[in-house]
C-alpha cells in the first residue's frame, strides 16, 4: 500500500514555472513506477509523464515534452514535476500515481493521490 499526497499547485502565468511535488508513504517507494496525469474540466484523465522505477527511463506526452521534467528523490520519498513555460492549456488538476506497468495508461497504476489544481493564466 502506498499513500500519495500532491502539493505545489496554484496560479502561474504563462511562460513562468511551477514545481509539483508528490510525497509518498507506505511501502518501498523506490520500487514503484510512477507517473503524473492531469484532468481538465469536462475532459478525460490525460497522461503527462512517467518515471521508471530504476530511474533509467522517463516518458512524456507530446504536449509537454521539452517543457516539463519528471524526477524523483528516493531519500525524500518524493516525485516531482517541474513545469517550465506552462500554457493556459496546461490548466488542470494534476494527479500523482504509483505502481503497475510503466507508461501512460492510467489503468495500469494502482495508487493515486487526491490531486492539486494548476491554473495557468494568459
Amino acid at each position: 500500500q502506498v499513500q500519495l499526497v500532491e502539493s505545489g499547485g496554484g496560479l502561474v502565468q504563462a511562460g513562468g514555472s511551477l514545481r509539483l511535488s508528490c510525497a509518498a508513504s507506505g511501502r518501498t517507494f523506490s520500487d514503484y513506477n510512477m507517473g503524473w496525469f492531469r484532468q481538465a474540466p469536462g475532459k478525460e484523465r490525460e497522461f503527462v509523464a512517467a518515471f521508471y522505477w530504476s530511474g533509467t527511463r522517463t516518458l512524456y506526452s507530446d504536449s509537454v515534452k521539452g517543457r516539463f521534467t519528471i524526477s524523483r528523490d528516493n531519500a525524500k520519498r518524493t516525485l516531482y514535476l517541474q513545469m517550465n513555460s506552462p500554457k493556459p492549456d496546461d490548466t488542470a488538476v494534476y494527479f500523482c500515481a504509483a505502481g503497475g506497468e510503466f507508461g501512460g495508461n492510467p489503468s495500469a497504476y494502482a495508487y493515486w493521490g487526491q490531486g492539486t489544481q494548476v491554473t495557468v493564466s494568459s
